[in-house]
């Protein structure tokens, strides 16, 4: 007599041969998703939109279609790209530290570290801006403002838990600054326009979202927090060279929900490698100014690893919150 084991066994069995094929099939006719937690115009739908093409160059049969699906920071979109079908046909991007920040201080329907990490494109140091009519040209002349009015000063972010969040969050413990009044936007095309337009006085951003605007007169960056001055922005000091031991930025790539078979994570990550290899894209990416770090598989995934226990550390200091 066949028990309940028996079936499901045999069952199994029966599966695995459709399974396999769906494996080695993939990617056939079907588009592969790829969610941009954010809205369009920011730096990590820049990354996304100009890498694409390149992998689907050395991916064969590939076609990537980018939905911008933007809200609480990328929370919305991270939590769709976790909870996808692990078949390969959704992809999301990401930006670090934020993918790890939101969870520490509210409920998400995704875990960080069990994503399927496939490639980082970009790491791109954060800078502290304000508009071209501004008094503040330094982050000395920051923290004495905030020193001389506690609480009036407002800066904007991309959202709470960003790395442009804690990016301010690291220097007002640094400075010993009482607590800035923080303003979240929904992507960085908002904030920047709310700095163009004077409605707030300072924004916490990244250095390759600001250079057309900085280079252009429009805003003027108070530091740059890279271990050194990026060659795109030799004019604006590190924040170490202030006095500020602070190292900050975003770190962006692309990562698929957990569970994705091997054979097609193995391809993905192929396919990733040769782009990166690509003279091509390269040029493209130097031509978008893009602050590159390439790094696939493995390496991305220690490099998160090392971000989420930064982050830890940093939120049992500083908790932060809505």
């Amino acid at each position: 007599m066949l028990t309940r084991r028996d079936l499901a066994a045999a069952g199994a069995v029966l599966a695995a041969p459709a399974v396999l094929r769906a494996q080695t099939t993939w990617p056939g006719d079907k588009p592969i998703e790829v969610i941009v937690p954010f809205p369009p115009g920011g730096g990590v739908d820049v990354m996304t939109r100009l890498t694409l093409p390149f992998v689907a160059k050395h991916l064969p049969g590939a076609r990537f279609v980018v939905a911008n699906r933007a809200g609480a920071g990328g929370q919305v979109g991270f939590e769709a790209t976790f909870n996808a079908a692990p078949d390969g046909y959704t992809l999301g991007a990401v930006a670090v530290p934020a993918l790890n920040s939101i969870p520490l201080e509210r409920q998400v329907r995704y875990r960080p570290m069990e994503f399927s990490f496939l490639a980082n494109v970009v790491y791109d140091p954060n800078t502290i801006f304000v508009g071209r009519d501004s008094p503040l040209r330094s982050l000395k002349d920051l923290v004495e403002a905030a020193k001389a009015k506690p609480g009036e000063l407002h800066y904007g972010t991309t959202g709470i838990g960003s790395d442009d969040h804690i990016l301010m969050l690291w220097l007002e413990d640094l400075a010993r600054v009482e607590p800035m009044v923080h303003v979240p936007f929904q992507g960085f095309a908002p904030m920047l326009a709310n700095v163009l337009g004077g409605h707030i006085q300072v924004a916490v951003g990244n250095v390759s979202e600001i250079l057309a605007a900085m280079r252009d007169g429009r805003v003027h960056s108070l530091g740059q927090a890279a271990v050194e001055r990026w060659s795109e922005a030799p004019d604006v000091p590190t924040f170490r060279e202030q006095g500020y031991d602070i190292v900050g930025g975003s770190s962006r790539g692309i990562v698929g929900p957990p569970g994705i078979a091997a054979p097609i994570l193995r391809r993905l990550e192929e396919a990733f490698r040769a782009a990166f290899a690509d003279p091509e894209f390269l040029r493209d990416a130097a031509r978008a100014t893009l602050p590159l770090r390439l790094l696939v598989g493995d390496e991305y995934r220690a490099m998160i690893a090392e971000t989420d226990r930064a982050v830890r550390d940093l939120f049992r200091q500083r908790p932060w919150g809505r």
